[in-house]
Order: C-alpha cells, then structure tokens, then sequence
C-alpha cells in the first residue's frame, strides 16, 4: 500500500514508517517545511521514498495522512486533481493539544464526513470540539531505544524545544525553583540563553541543542527526567525517558497522567512537590533505578512499536476498505 505523508513531526513519523507500507514523503528543492523528504537525524527504514510533487502526480496513492490543514489543498494539487477524502481515502492526524480559548476550540476538520480525525491522546480528543467529524485514537508507540538509564551524572535532565520564547506552556518559569532543588540540563532545539533569561547561575541550569542521535545516551546518564510542560500533547520526550529507564518527575497536566502510571515516578499539580521528588531521586539513585525500570515496563506496554502499529493497521485497513 502507497502511503502519503508530509515529514511534519519526526519523532512520531519514525514510529509510523516501520509498518509494512510503502511511504512516499514529498521533497522540494529548498527541502522546506513541505518538502523536508526523508529525515536527516533520524534512522528510516528503505521503504520510505522522496517523491518530488511532478512525480506525485502520477503516482498511485492509496491513503493520505493529513497532518496540517492546508495539506489537503497540496495533495490535491500534487496528485493531479485527486481530492484526499473522496477521491483517495484519508484521515487527518492531530498531534496538537487545542490552544487559544481551549474548552471552545473547534477544529479544522470539525464537521467533515470525508476523513476520519485521529487524535494522539484520549486528551486530546477530549479537548477538541471536533463536531460531527468521526474520530479515532492512536496512542503514540516508541522505537525502543533500549534500557539505557546510569544515572551518573546527578542531575536531571529536560529535553523541550525553544523554552525562551515558549514560556509559560512549557513551564520555563518554574524551572528556577525546580532549579534550586536539583542542578538542571536542558537539552532540545534553541536552549540558548535560558540561564540568563531566568537568571540562574550556569552551574544550575546547563542547556545544550544535541542532534537526536546524541540526545538519548545524554538523557539516560542524567539521574532523573524532569517534565515541567503546563500544555502539550504528551511530550514524545516523556515517554523516551521512560523507554530509557528513567524515573520521571512530571507536571500532572494534560495526558501524563494517564502515561506514567504509580511507582514510575512522580507526578503532581505542586510545583514544590516535584521539587522534593527530584531532590529524593538525586539523594537516593537505587530509588530511581527502580522506579525508572517500572517506568520502563509500563512504556513497553503501553508505547511500544508493536502495539502502536498494530493500532495503525486495523485502522487503516477500516478507511482503506470504506
């Protein structure tokens, strides 16, 4: 089965592409935002293939993964007329908590009964105003990176994209008293300059923009995962942490508190909770050893690549075959 997707989110699209399919990602000259091809800091299996949009044109398409909504005014477009929805089948998959007046937010696929709107998390779906449009769930699967954790290095580590400008929803402004409770490494995409914007002295708060080869062998030798986001899907970050054994201090919001289930960590709505928690991982490494090997297991089971594909093959074949 030919399988059309745009590289949107590189994370999740890894765990996608090991199914069974054929996956035809778009590439432009500038290699932009809707032509990125295959990933570059990422390991992708032979069977996805970058297909320029004059050789979509022709091509035979038997499913479209809708991730953006104008996306669907490309595929068209792309495929020579073929409307994703009617003329080929598709679904539209959510990967983003609603923002702005969030228990209103409707979606752009609201009251549509051309596709199916599949959301990452129960939370999400919940969080929607999707209308009458047909929803689905998926949970997120992992490509195992292995049982890495050490925890040497005494800190913790957080991993979150452009702290700086995103503030408040990714909790940047309760990193200085988490700080004071347990030195910090702040890994993800523009960490620069966090220390100084909150003031802290480098020695508490180190951050460093690693390429996602690097990332995971970095996170587990740090003691603990800290998870400080106020508003997110669920930060693919979070479960990969799991997935490496390490045990995880989390903000109680949106769906972490479905994912890190009791005894993988630690989890609440105080901000000084958390602090105690991590400061007890730091103090203590045998209890984070073994809270992170539970919170391991739990990820298997739940995240794993087999489940998650499986998942994505009785759905695909439900649209597929109308």
């Amino acid at each position: 089965m030919n399988i059309l997707l745009w590289h949107v989110h590189g994370s999740w699209t890894t765990a996608f592409v090991q199914g069974p399919h054929r996956y035809l990602v778009p590439v432009t000259p500038d290699r932009g935002p809707d032509g990125l091809g295959r990933a570059r800091t990422f390991t992708w299996p032979d069977s996805v293939h970058e297909l320029t949009p004059e050789q979509l044109r022709g091509e035979p398409v038997d499913l479209v993964v809708l991730q953006r909504p104008h996306e669907a005014e490309l595929a068209e477009r792309w495929l020579g007329g073929r409307r994703p929805g009617r003329d080929v089948p598709a679904v539209y998959l959510e990967h983003n908590a609603p923002d702005g007046d969030v228990p209103h937010t409707r979606h752009p696929c609201a009251d549509r009964d051309d596709l199916l709107l599949v959301h990452v998390t129960h939370f999400n779906r919940l969080f929607w105003d999707n209308g009458g449009t047909r929803t689905a769930v998926v949970e997120h699967g992992i490509v195992d990176p292995g049982h890495r954790w050490t925890g040497r290095v005494e800190r913790a580590a957080v991993v979150v994209n452009e702290p700086v400008r995103r503030g408040r929803t990714t909790g940047t402004d309760l990193l200085p008293a988490l700080a004071d409770a347990v030195p910090l490494d702040v890994f993800g995409m523009r960490t620069g300059g966090l220390a100084e914007h909150l003031g802290l002295p480098p020695e508490r708060c180190r951050t460093q923009d690693l390429p996602q080869a690097d990332l995971h062998d970095a996170m587990a030798e740090r003691r603990l995962y800290l998870h400080p986001v106020r508003w997110t899907s669920l930060g693919l970050s979070l479960l990969e942490a799991m997935h490496l054994g390490m045990p995880v201090v989390a903000l109680a919001t949106t769906e972490a508190v479905e994912a890190v289930p009791a005894g993988a960590g630690v989890l609440s709505t105080r901000p000084e909770v958390l602090a105690r928690a991590a400061r007890t991982y730091l103090n203590e490494p045998q209890a984070a050893a073994e809270d992170g090997a539970r919170a391991r297991r739990a990820a298997l089971e739940r995240y794993g690549l087999k489940r998650f594909l499986k998942d994505w093959e009785r759905l695909i074949e439900e649209v597929t075959r109308g």
